[in-house]
Order: C-alpha cells, then sequence, then structure tokens
C-alpha cells in the first residue's frame, strides 16, 4: 500500500507541473494533495506544522497568481482591460500549444488596452506588462509545484 501512496503522490506532483502552464488546472493545490496523500502512509514523513506552512504557501500562491499579472500590467502603464485581455488570450490561444500560451496573453492584452486607450505605444507597453506578469506567475506556481515533488520524492 505504500508504494501506492507514493505513486499517486508523484502523480499528483506531475500533473501540478502541468498544471501550473495549463489554465484550467489549478498546480500547487494538486500537487498539496499530492503531500496530503503522502501522510496515509505507515511512516508519515511530514509533520503537522510542515503541512500547514505548506498550505499557507499554496494559499498565498493562488492569491498572487491573480495579482502578479494586474500588478505588471499597472506598473507599465495599464488597465483592467489589458489584464483581462491577456487571461483571455492565453485561454483562447492555449490550444495553440507553446507559441500560443507565450504570444496568446501578449496578443490579448494588446487588443485589450488598443480597446481602452486606443494608444498602440501605450498598449504594447502595458500588454508586456501585463505578460511578464503572467510569466512570473506561472515561474512562481512552476517552482513551488517542483519544490513539493521534491518533498514528495525525498520522503520516499
Amino acid at each position: 500500500m505504500e508504494w501506492l501512496w507514493i505513486t499517486l503522490g508523484i502523480i499528483l506532483c506531475i500533473v501540478a507541473v502541468i498544471g501550473s502552464i495549463l489554465p484550467l488546472l489549478p498546480g500547487p493545490p494538486i500537487a498539496y494533495i499530492g503531500l496530503l496523500i503522502q501522510q496515509l502512509r505507515t511512516d508519515k514523513p511530514f509533520t503537522t506544522h510542515f503541512l500547514l506552512l505548506w498550505l499557507a504557501i499554496v494559499v498565498v500562491a493562488l492569491i498572487l497568481d491573480y495579482l502578479i499579472p494586474i500588478w505588471g500590467t499597472r506598473k507599465f502603464g495599464g488597465t483592467r482591460y489589458g489584464v483581462w485581455g491577456c487571461t483571455l488570450g492565453f485561454i483562447a490561444a492555449f490550444w495553440l500549444g507553446p507559441w500560443g500560451v507565450i504570444i496568446g496573453p501578449l496578443i490579448g492584452a494588446f487588443i485589450g488596452e488598443m480597446i481602452a486607450q486606443n494608444n498602440s505605444t501605450a498598449a504594447m507597453k502595458a500588454a508586456l506588462g501585463s505578460f511578464v506578469g503572467f510569466l512570473l506567475g506561472s515561474f512562481l506556481k512552476l517552482a513551488l509545484c517542483f519544490l513539493m515533488m521534491y518533498y514528495v520524492v525525498m520522503s520516499i
């Protein structure tokens, strides 16, 4: 039974890494479930304090995942139209593969800013900020998921 929990935890962490890139799968919470499943083993590898700390980290990461693109857009002079455009561009272009994930948010933010400002220079600057925020949020989620996967593997 031990290997079932170990295998399931690793699989959940792999799905979490994928979910950090895909728009519909919440990566860090899935990886956290992988950590929790390890507690079903005979020798519990993690303390309650460790799991509560990771729960707090995952909650903060989920909040930051929404705030970082907004911060990036605002930092580069954008509006909420740019943020929404970035999000919709990501979802719409996701089906185009890796390049769609990279280019979709940038184009979406640009179109959103063009709707709001009708100034292509300002729109491009805000779109770049939204895109940078999106990339930072994705990097944060990936890093957390890989770190949780590390703990699952090291608990073996």
